[in-house]
């Protein structure tokens, strides 16, 4: 049974430093679990998607609940899918301060990262966007 689970949270240390740890140990640790997706971040704001199975992204969101780098987490959309749409990075990354403003304008009120601000499908319709634009970094 996959899933994908997608949330929001508001970083406790926003330095690069503090984001390339992160990132660094979900690559190290997802694929063990089967854990894919991706990490948005900008201003101070994380919106990230997971898929795997459904204990392993039950787990990891629950670690991530607990995880004193994050704050005001937030559950934005889950489902059972039947394929992995983010299935090509172990944890690919977007500093969406890199990527063109008429993006975040084409779903948001103003060019910023604000899932607190808008649906979960309309966070996972940006998420697509940027899949799709080719702004997704990262290692498989």
């Amino acid at each position: 049974m996959l899933v994908r689970l997608l949330y929001a949270s508001r970083a406790v240390d926003t330095s690069p430093h503090a984001i390339e740890a992160i990132l660094a140990q979900s690559r190290l640790h997802n694929p063990e679990c089967g854990i894919t997706g991706i990490l948005c971040y900008g201003g101070g704001v994380f919106l990230q998607a997971i898929e795997g199975g459904r204990m392993a992204v039950s787990d990891l969101y629950g670690h991530i609940q607990r995880d004193p780098r994050h704050k005001e987490v937030v559950l934005l959309h889950y489902e059972e899918i039947s394929e992995r749409r983010f299935g090509g990075w172990t944890m690919g990354e977007v500093n969406m301060s890199k990527i063109n403003a008429s993006i975040l304008l084409k779903y948001a009120e103003k060019p910023e990262l604000n899932p607190y601000s808008v649906s979960g499908s309309v966070s996972l319709a940006l998420l697509e966007e940027l899949m799709a634009t080719a702004s997704i970094i990262g290692r498989a």
